[in-house]
C-alpha cells in the first residue's frame, strides 16, 4: 500500500465543487447523521482514530503535485491554486474545525454526531472536499459498534432471564470472528475496536492495534487457545480423540481457558464418545474450562442438543432462575451462522429447552465486520449552512420523491433530554450543554479520548 493522500481521498466530482458555490460563499457547515434503518441505537465511535491518523499530519508538495497529475488525467480539473495556498499559508493542515458527540455515546437516529467546517473563508470548499473520507470515517465503525450494541442488548436479556450472574457472563458472550471476512485489514481494525466498545473478546488482532495506538488502551481484548480444522485433521480420523488430548494436554491448567472444534467428522459421536467418555475425566480435573465448538448445522437446532449432550455426560446444576447450567469446567461456543437475526432464536431455543443462555458464546464473523453497508444505518452527511456575502443562509435538500431524505438547515447543537438526546439548532441551546463540541481544529486534536472513558459511555446494561 503506497502513503495517504489527503487530497486524493474523495470521490472524483469533488474536484470540481469549488467552482460550483456562490460567489461571495465564505463558510459551509455540514454535519453527519444516520436516518434511520435497521438498529435503533447509535454508538458513535471511530472519528478519533481517522483524525489521528489522517488530519493532523500536513498534506506536502508531493501530494499536491501527485494529487494533480492525477485529476487532470482522470477529468481535466484540480484546484491547484487552493491546494497550494493550503500548503504555504497553513503549513499543510487543514483550515476546518470538526464538532462531535464523545465516542461512546448512546444515542438514537436522527441525531448529528459530527459537524464540520471551515475556519478560513479562503477554503470555503474545504467541508463539503472532506465528505468521502470523514463520512466513511465515521459510518463503518460507528455501525459495528451499533450492531455489536444490539447484539449486547440481545444477550443481556436472555441472561436477566436465565443466569445468575449476567455481569460476569457478558462481556465475553460475542467474541469477534471477522479478521477474514473484512475488506482489508484497516476495516477489520475500526470495525473491530467497535466491537470491543461492548465486549472483550475478539480475535481481531488488528482491532487491538486501533484501541492501542489511537486511543492508548494497552490491551482492550482476550483471546484463549483454539483449535481449528487444519490442526484437528492432521491428526487424521481415526486420531481424532488425540487431537482433543493434545489441546488439553498443551494448554488447560488452573483458571485457563481452550477451545476445540468438533464437527470435523462426526459431531456427536465426537461429543459423545470422545469428548463425554474418553476424555471425560482429563476434562473434569484440568483445573480449568474446555470450550466445545460445533461449526456446521442449523445452530437453533445444534445448541441446545450440544449443551444437553454434554449435560448427559457431565452433569448439570439448576440455578436460582430455574435453568440449568454445565458445570463450570466446559462451556459451548457456536461459531457458525451467528447473527442479529439468528442470534435470539438461538437463545429463545435454550431458554425453551430450560437451558440457561450463559451456557453458551458466540463468536460473529462476517455477520458483525462485513455485512453492514452505509444503508444499514441510512448515513449521509449534507451542507446545512453557509455564510455567503457576510450572511448565513440555511441549506437543505427537501426532495418530494422521497421525505425520509430531507435534510436539517442551520447549525446543529445535540443535548440531553428525557428520552435520550435530541438534535436542534444552536441558536434555540437555551444555555444547555452542547454535546457537539469540538474535537479538531487547524491540524490539531483537541480532545484525546481514552477507550476506557469510550466503554463506559456504552456500559448502561
Amino acid at each position: 500500500m503506497t502513503a495517504h493522500n489527503l487530497i486524493l481521498n474523495t470521490d472524483s466530482y469533488k474536484l470540481t465543487h469549488y467552482l460550483q458555490y456562490p460567489p461571495g460563499t465564505e463558510v459551509v457547515n455540514s454535519y453527519i447523521e444516520p436516518r434511520g434503518g435497521a438498529l435503533p441505537d447509535v454508538v458513535f465511535f471511530g472519528l478519533q482514530a481517522f483524525i489521528k491518523e489522517y488530519l493532523t499530519k500536513p498534506i506536502t508538495q508531493a501530494d499536491i503535485d501527485e494529487a494533480e497529475a492525477v485529476a487532470m488525467a482522470h477529468l481535466g480539473v484540480f484546484n491547484r491554486a487552493g491546494w497550494q495556498r493550503i500548503l504555504d499559508k497553513h503549513n499543510g493542515l487543514l483550515p476546518i474545525e470538526i464538532e462531535a458527540v464523545p465516542e461512546g455515546t448512546v444515542l438514537g437516529t436522527r441525531v448529528p454526531v459530527v459537524q464540520v467546517r471551515n475556519t478560513d473563508p479562503e477554503f470555503f470548499w474545504l467541508p463539503t472536499y472532506v465528505e468521502t473520507a470523514l463520512l466513511r470515517a465515521v459510518w463503518y465503525p460507528t455501525t459495528v459498534a451499533s450492531l455489536s450494541f444490539a447484539c449486547k442488548k440481545v444477550l443481556r436479556r436472555y441472561l436477566d432471564e436465565t443466569a445468575e450472574a449476567p455481569d460476569q457472563v457478558l462481556p465475553f458472550q460475542l467474541h469477534d470472528f471477522g479478521a477474514r471476512g473484512a475488506t482489508s485489514d484497516e476495516a477489520a481494525g475500526l470495525g473491530g475496536a467497535g466491537h470491543l466498545v461492548n465486549f472483550m473478546g475478539s480475535d481481531t488482532i488488528a482491532a487491538l492495534l486501533v484501541a492501542r495506538r489511537y486511543y492508548g488502551e494497552p490491551m482492550a481484548g482476550f483471546s484463549i487457545p483454539a483449535s481449528e480444522h487444519s490442526t484437528m485433521t492432521t491428526w487424521g480420523k481415526a486420531a481424532e480423540v488425540d487431537a482433543y488430548r493434545n489441546m488439553i494436554g498443551r494448554f488447560a491448567g488452573p483458571n485457563k481457558l481452550l477451545a476445540f472444534v468438533v464437527d470435523s467428522y462426526d459431531l456427536w459421536n465426537a461429543v459423545d464418545k470422545l469428548v463425554g467418555a474418553e476424555l471425560k475425566e482429563c476434562i473434569e480435573h484440568a483445573g480449568g474450562r474446555v470450550v466445545i465448538r460445533p461449526d456446521s448445522g442449523d445452530p437453533i437446532a445444534v445448541v441446545p442438543r450440544i449443551v444437553e449432550h454434554l449435560m448427559a455426560k457431565f452433569g448439570h446444576r439448576v440455578n436460582a432462575k430455574g435453568y440449568r447450567v454445565l458445570p463450570d469446567y466446559i462451556r459451548v461456543i457456536q461459531g457458525d451462522g451467528v447473527n442479529l437475526e439468528s442470534l435470539p432464536r438461538i437463545l429463545e431455543a435454550l431458554k425453551m429447552r430450560g437451558l440457561s443462555t450463559e451456557n453458551v458464546a458466540f463468536g460473529m464473523g462476517a455477520g458483525l465486520l462485513q455485512k453492514v453497508d452505509r444503508d444499514t444505518m441510512k448515513w449521509a452527511m449534507k451542507a446545512s449552512q453557509a455564510v455567503v456575502g457576510g450572511q448565513a443562509r440555511d441549506v437543505f435538500k427537501d426532495p418530494i420523491t422521497d421525505p425520509g431524505k430531507r435534510s436539517k438547515a442551520g447549525r446543529w447543537a445535540v443535548v440531553r433530554a428525557p428520552a435520550g438526546y435530541e438534535a436542534l439548532r444552536l441558536e434555540e441551546i437555551g444555555g444547555r450543554e452542547n454535546l457537539l463540541r469540538p474535537v479538531f481544529r487547524d491540524g490539531a486534536l483537541l480532545i484525546d479520548e481514552t477507550f476506557d472513558a469510550i466503554r463506559a459511555r456504552g456500559a448502561g446494561l
